[in-house]
């Protein structure tokens, strides 16, 4: 396995994880969505990283932007990781 080949899977892995962050997030609009089994799914694979985030208090009014930090911090991890891994390779 190749350096690039390496770079895409974890292109892929954030884009699968960012949807499933978003897919959390629209959640939040149905009652009981949480409670029922595709959203204890959900939130079992999402709220662990989502409680990185609890802690800076990003609501304003009824609307909490944890989510979208959440995916931005993502994608920035992964593009500084993939800089990383071209800097070893090469």
């Amino acid at each position: 396995m190749n350096i690039i080949d390496l770079i895409n899977i974890l292109y892929k892995g954030v884009q699968v994880y960012s949807g499933i962050l978003i897919i959390y997030a629209l959640l939040s609009w149905f009652p009981g969505a949480y409670d029922s089994k595709f959203g204890r799914l959900i939130a079992r694979i999402c709220e662990p990283y989502l409680r990185l985030f609890d802690r800076l208090n990003l609501r304003i009014g009824m609307v909490g932007f944890n989510v979208m930090i959440a995916i931005i911090v993502l994608n920035v991890v992964a593009t500084l990781l993939e800089r990383i891994l071209i800097a070893i390779a090469y």
